[in-house]
């Protein structure tokens, strides 16, 4: 006896899916399982906690304040210098490290892990420009009571130099100077005066890549020995980077809960959309130091703060983190700002003896 074949009934639509259907099915679920297979990797294969070594020499020190449990380096003796790393996927103090080592033979210098980085306080929080302003301030007030009467020279990377200035602008006179390496919000026809506290990115980005299921196997694919190293040269604008930066970015990268932080930099709510007005509010001396390589080359909206007497400018043949590059330069072209200041200082005090 044959076997019975069913036949669609006329202007039925056939049940086999056509050939592009088909193509459409299997990308899916390959991108799923391959989406699967990466979170699972990240959960059970790849490391969460390797031993982490202090980033510079000195002693490693911790204060507790309005942003947390802060992790700073202090060492030398003479004038407070605070040195500020810059914000990204797998950042920490490392970053300050040729300035630290530099500057501890002449100075009392502090450098710090900001909030989500290094050995600060990490985990699933907010992390705001104000939560970063504030970790600036909880320091250099812990900074300002083991220096009585003495203001604070402060310098920060990248972004962070939004976070320095947004604390400076509302303590002026915790701070002696500020120095702004590599800042952002300088590139070509750039204006930010939106409303303050808002930002450029939006707090419902931050909470979708942080999600659970997929944040840690997220972060891990930008935090690969290879992603790292790609990001680093173009970072430097060059193959030639320094590699015990980048052999560091892996280890502060691979802690727990090193993925928040990071996640919520990506979705842009740390940029500030009203920093322009911040950077107005300075009255203080500021110098504004950036390389010509790399993608941080863009300060074509630099001019807009030249006409001004406190600030002052200056470029080095480097990519956006010139104390791996040009050292000698920097700390010459930022001890020569260090003098003018005080010269200028002694000067108005001078000036203002005379009329007394």
């Amino acid at each position: 006896m044959s076997k019975r074949r069913d036949i669609p009934a006329a202007g039925a639509r056939s049940r086999r899916p056509n050939t592009a259907v088909q193509a459409l099915l299997l990308l899916a679920g390959t991108g799923l399982a391959a989406a699967a297979a990466g979170i699972a990797y990240s959960a059970f294969a790849l490391p969460k906690q390797l031993e982490l070594p202090n980033a510079v020499s000195g002693e490693r020190r911790e204060v507790n304040g309005r942003a947390g449990r802060l992790s700073y380096y202090v060492a030398g003796q003479g004038a407070p210098l605070l040195l500020i790393h810059s914000i990204n996927a797998a950042t920490s103090a490392y970053e300050t490290r040729p300035l630290f080592e530099h500057y501890r033979a002449t100075r009392k210098v502090y450098t710090i892990d900001l909030p989500g980085f290094g050995f600060s306080q990490r985990g699933d929080r907010e992390y705001t420009p104000r939560l970063y302003a504030n970790a600036i301030l909880d320091l250099v007030e812990r900074i300002r009571g083991e220096n009585p009467g003495q203001q604070v020279d402060a310098l920060a990377l990248s972004l962070s130099c939004e976070f320095l200035a947004r604390a400076a602008s509302q303590r002026p006179d915790h701070f002696r100077t500020l120095a702004l390496i590599s800042p952002t919000a300088f590139s070509k026809g750039a204006r930010f005066y939106e409303p303050p506290g808002t930002t450029l990115g939006t707090p419902t980005v931050a909470r979708l890549l942080k999600q659970p299921l997929w944040a840690r196997a997220l972060f891990e694919g930008l935090n690969s020995r290879a992603s790292q190293r790609y990001f680093t040269q173009r970072t430097f604008g060059s193959k030639n980077v320094d590699e015990g930066l980048l052999a560091y970015e892996y280890l502060t990268a691979h802690q727990p809960g090193a993925e928040f932080a990071a996640l919520t930099f990506l979705s842009g709510v740390l940029f500030s959309a009203d920093i322009d007005a911040v950077y107005d509010r300075l009255a203080l001396p500021v110098w504004l130091a950036h390389g010509v390589r790399g993608d941080f080359q863009d300060y074509g909206g630099v001019a807009k703060v030249l006409n001004r007497p406190n600030w002052s400018v200056a470029t080095f043949q480097s990519g956006a983190l010139p104390q791996f590059e040009t050292l000698d330069e920097l700390i010459a072209g930022y001890d020569a700002f260090l003098q003018a200041a005080a010269d200028a200082r002694e000067a108005e005090g001078a000036r203002v003896g005379a009329t007394v």
